[in-house]
């Protein structure tokens, strides 16, 4: 695996950062992980907007142009000999003394991550947490190094479930999201997810989801929903940046007899996609 730091393509045998990274000392730091197929970054001006954003509230001064992203997924592409991928992008407060700082980071490190998207299907099984969603650090949550809370919810699951989705409730027991993923179900031919209040990631993929609603003139609700509204509903599906749309079959013993909004959905990521490659082609031409 070859990765971008700082300003170099390097092996990751070769990939270092200072001990005193404040990404490292105290998790200050934010990522995005999105897809490049055929060369093609998926949504990439939404996760540079987010991840922008993100580095504001943090304090940290980033600056990279598109022109400058796009040429580091394309060097990182070649040197892992891949045209389509899974991309982490990372970028961290940088190198600061030994203390919490307040003042503006100056000296950020960036560090990209590529490897072959891993296979995915289009549905799987999951189960309700016993651990509860934490409330964000700030005023939402950021896509941050603060991840204990997914990793223990990972470590509920064991490598047994490994396969499955872990679907946090929060502390008042009201639906929240995925381990990885945003959570969507069906009643009636409504659309339900919830509402970002509740705490999670407002996710780039349920955004361009609740878009294709709106276009499509399917009838959306978002809010606070308690756990018994999702698992009496005709249909549930998740959504993240690498997988898009998976449909559920199940969540503990309740199972899922539809699949068509997600099914509908997934075409539409198809077909949205193939006009972007077309548009791009003219433009190369």
């Amino acid at each position: 695996m070859f990765l971008y730091v700082n300003g170099a393509i390097v092996s990751k045998e070769q990939a270092m950062v200072s001990v005193f990274d404040h990404g490292y000392m105290y998790g200050l730091g934010v990522f995005e992980t999105f897809r490049v197929d055929n060369g093609h970054p998926f949504l990439l001006d939404d996760h540079f907007q987010r991840l922008r954003e993100g580095l504001m509230e943090l304090g940290v001064n980033w600056t990279m142009t598109k022109e400058e992203i796009l040429h580091v997924i394309d060097q990182l592409l070649q040197a892992n000999q891949l045209e389509s991928a899974y991309v982490r992008w990372n970028v961290a407060a940088g190198p600061q003394d030994l203390g919490l700082y307040t003042g503006e980071y100056t000296e950020p490190t960036t560090i990209v991550f590529m490897k072959p998207l891993p296979v995915s299907s289009s549905e799987k099984d999951a189960t309700i947490l016993a651990i509860k969603r934490n409330t964000p650090e700030g005023v939402s949550r950021l896509k941050s190094h603060h991840y204990l809370n997914n990793v223990l919810a990972k470590r509920e699951l064991g490598d047994a479930n490994k396969d499955k989705e872990g679907i946090f409730l929060t502390k008042s027991g009201f639906v929240a999201e995925g381990i990885v993923s945003n959570v969507f179900w069906v009643k009636d031919k409504v659309v339900y997810t919830p509402a970002v209040e509740t705490g999670i990631l407002n996710g780039i993929t349920r955004l361009f989801v609740l878009k294709l609603l709106h276009k499509k003139a399917v009838r959306v609700e978002i809010g606070y929903y308690p756990e018994q509204q999702l698992l009496q509903a005709d249909e549930a599906f998740i959504t993240n940046s690498i997988q898009e749309i998976v449909s559920l079959r199940s969540i503990d013993d309740y199972e899922y007899k539809g699949r068509m909004i997600a099914d509908d959905l997934r075409q539409a990521f198809h077909k949205y996609r193939e006009k972007l490659w077309s548009r791009s082609e003219v433009m190369e031409e």
